[in-house]
């Protein structure tokens, strides 16, 4: 049966380490997609194809009632990359450096590919780099140094920042690259343990796996930072 309309679900980090016996976060992504036994492929540009990343992705996800495959951009086993991701029910992109991520993506052509999957019913879905590359800009830490702004997809308006509460210097350098223009309003920044849930181009709800974690929407006002909180619905009640 055709879905009805195009889900991304972008977690702000930690996706495959809550704290909890049951992986809540990983329950409500598998939810979305319509089935019973759901077809998952990870993508793990961000982060290399690293073997490590892709065990970590096969280990967490067969404790679920799932059919999982995945794409080394890297070494790929096909270049119909479209046809590919069509078949999919959901594909989940890990973490790593969003900017080499972007540029591999723009390279090879995958933008186009996940958009028309996208429009086409498959769940987006990510951590960290996974969950701000579908937005029109985000900051990285792809340099140690610093965080800098970043183009990303544009499937969704504004821009992304992932572990709000993880890093000091997140909140202030995702304010002042919005001020500034570099990156587009508004901002929408999560926290570790919460999810960004996505109907269409709107935020749908923000979910959470850990009680009291949140997320952020920041408006450009008057020159000046606008933060509003966007309080997480549990889901582990």
């Amino acid at each position: 049966m055709a879905k009805k309309f195009q889900q991304i679900f972008g977690v702000g980090g930690c996706f495959f380490t809550e704290p909890w016996e049951r992986p809540l976060l990983q329950q409500q992504m598998l939810s979305l997609a319509g089935s019973d036994e759901p077809k998952i492929c990870y993508i793990g540009t961000a982060g290399g194809d690293n073997p490590a990343d892709i065990e970590q992705f096969y280990r967490q996800m067969t404790q679920h009632r799932c059919r999982l495959s995945h794409l080394k951009l890297f070494e790929p086993h096909t270049d119909r990359f479209q046809e590919y991701f069509l078949q999919q029910d959901i594909i989940y992109v890990g973490g790593g450096a969003t900017r080499n991520l972007m540029a591999l993506w723009r390279d090879w052509g995958l933008v186009d590919a996940l958009r028309t999957a996208w429009e086409a019913g498959v769940v987006l879905a990510g951590t960290s780099a996974g969950s701000i590359c579908w937005f029109e800009g985000c900051i990285t830490d792809s340099l140690p140094e610093r965080l800098l702004p970043l183009a990303c997809t544009g499937f969704l308006r504004g821009s992304g920042c992932t572990h709000y509460d993880a890093r000091p210097d997140r909140p202030q350098s995702f304010q002042r690259y919005l001020l500034e223009g570099a990156i587009p309003a508004p901002g929408i920044a999560t926290e570790n343990h919460t999810a960004l849930y996505y109907r269409g181009t709107e935020l749908f709800e923000v979910v959470t796996a850990v009680r009291g974690k949140q997320a952020y929407r920041l408006d450009v006002v008057d020159g000046a930072i606008k933060q509003s909180a966007l309080p997480a619905r549990y889901l582990g009640d």
